[in-house]
């Protein structure tokens, strides 16, 4: 399994939180490429939901991690 940001910008808009089958879901009928459905199908569950795209890839980049000051503009 592996994740890019092209790849995980597709769960963006999902109905967070969500369960393993209803991120599967969501990315078929959003016509997600099947390298993301792949790597859905590649996470192990717990019965719990997933509250975030972090709980799936980690180091998913927030605003944070660019350092840009929407103030400035």
């Amino acid at each position: 399994m592996y994740w890019t940001l092209e790849l995980a910008s597709y769960l963006e808009d999902a109905p967070w939180p969500a369960t393993k089958d209803e991120l599967i879901d969501f990315a078929v009928r959003t016509g997600a490429p099947m390298e993301v459905v792949e790597n859905l199908q590649e996470l192990e569950e717990d019965g719990q939901p997933f509250e975030n795209i972090e709980e799936i890839w980690p180091d998913y980049p927030t605003k944070d991690d660019f350092f840009f000051n929407e103030d400035e503009y």
